[in-house]
């Protein structure tokens, strides 16, 4: 039974994946790039989008900073950018989908709602993302390189894959969040058969909505029996009611702990944003927000160093998705949807093996040069970044 059920989830991945036509069947060129791949190589890679938007001043400023852990002991293991933009070509807006997708692809571009809503945030990539790239030029599974997602960015659950022909659904990385977790459930309770009459309905349209989010790859048998097994293993710690387990940013924090443990990953990319919950009002949600942050990049760079597989083959890649504006003439001043200058001005971070120890670049790099650099930290190909290397970070 799960024998057949793979194989029938591949051969839909195969079918759904962009360019279809051109894939043919399986005896086509997908077929052919799989079987020629070589095995993984290189370090492993953790991204950290220092999400929600943040500015450079309550994070790397010594003065203002609200993430000592960063500033004080990770800054020094590696090379931190201090200058770094978001482009402010016209129709490159400052917001987190399109930040994340600037860091995924490794070229700006503007997006706008693929089911034409006016304020929409569903955004697709038309160009590879880092997990395509590292699964078509490796020997990777999609449980091997994970985005972990906010609860409350359910439109960033598919930054996992891209339509670009030749890459798409059939390369995807697997997700972790909440979201992920409820079809999981409500898949499991209904083949249980815990439901009848308007109760059995009500569910069923609950989890035909959730499956409908994703117009590509509505991935109706599930992400593969390694990330179906590893919700099994949360559901057993965290029960099913969801008030046990952690909520926000901690959420995350754990989800990509124990995926370091459970499902050995090669690739994580970690979307945070509680900073983002500044929008209700209130300043301290914002500089919480990055404490909290701070102690996730804490409890994740102890969990990789006290792991053999990890200690001493894994690079940090620290980037947020946008920055926020100071104007002290609004209730709030920590907005990021008006595109002004501050909100182009972030920092990143890289530090692990390879990479240049305590070192610090002042001068003006772009947000889509991480890309290309963690391409080469992987030791793969990345040909349609827009951006050079960072050299700087290169030991």
């Amino acid at each position: 039974m799960s024998r057949a059920l793979d194989r029938r989830t591949f051969l839909k991945a195969v079918l759904a994946g962009a360019g279809g036509a051109a894939l043919g069947s399986l005896g086509g060129p997908l077929a052919a790039t799989a079987a020629r791949r070589p095995g993984p190589r290189g370090p492993k890679v953790v991204i950290v989008r220092f999400g929600g938007g943040v500015r450079r001043r309550e994070v790397i400023d010594p003065e203002h900073g609200y993430a000592p852990f960063l500033l004080h002991e990770l800054a020094p293991r590696g090379t931190l950018f201090r200058n770094v933009e978001i482009s402010s070509e016209p129709g490159i807006d400052t917001s987190h989908g399109q930040g994340t997708l600037n860091v995924l692809i490794g070229r700006y571009a503007h997006y706008e709602d693929v089911r034409g809503e006016a304020l929409g945030d569903r955004f697709e990539a038309v160009h590879p993302t880092l997990f395509e790239y590292l699964r078509r030029s490796r020997d990777v599974a999609a449980h091997e390189a994970i985005l972990v997602n906010h609860e409350d960015r359910i439109d960033e659950e598919f930054y996992a894959f891209s339509s670009h022909p030749g890459y798409g659904v059939a390369w995807r990385g697997g997700v972790l969040s909440l979201y992920r977790f409820k079809c999981h459930l409500l898949r499991r309770q209904l083949r249980e058969g815990r439901f009848e009459g308007d109760e059995l309905a009500r569910k069923q349209r609950e989890l035909a909505k959730l499956e409908a989010l994703d117009h590509r790859d509505p991935n109706r048998d599930g992400q593969g029996p390694g990330i179906e097994a590893f919700w099994e293993r949360w559901r057993a710690h965290y029960g099913e009611s969801g008030l046990v387990n952690p909520r926000g940013d901690r959420l995350l924090t754990e989800l990509a702990i124990r995926a370091l443990r459970e499902l050995r990953p090669r690739l994580v990319m970690i979307n945070y944003n509680d900073p983002d919950y500044v929008h209700w009002g209130n300043p301290a949600h914002y500089t919480r927000g990055i404490a909290v942050i701070d102690e996730g990049l804490r409890r994740l760079v102890a969990a990789v160093e006290a792991d053999p597989f990890y200690r001493d083959d894994t690079v940090f890649a620290v980037v947020p998705d946008c920055g926020r504006e100071d104007n002290r003439f609004m209730t709030v001043p920590f907005q990021h949807h008006f595109n002004s200058r501050s909100s182009r001005e972030i920092f990143a971070l890289l530090f692990g093996p390879g990479i240049a120890r305590g070192r610090v670049v002042d001068h003006r790099v772009e947000q889509i040069a991480v890309t290309p650099t963690l391409g080469h930290v992987l030791g793969i190909r990345t040909p349609h970044c827009d951006a050079p290397v960072l050299e700087e970070a290169i030991a």
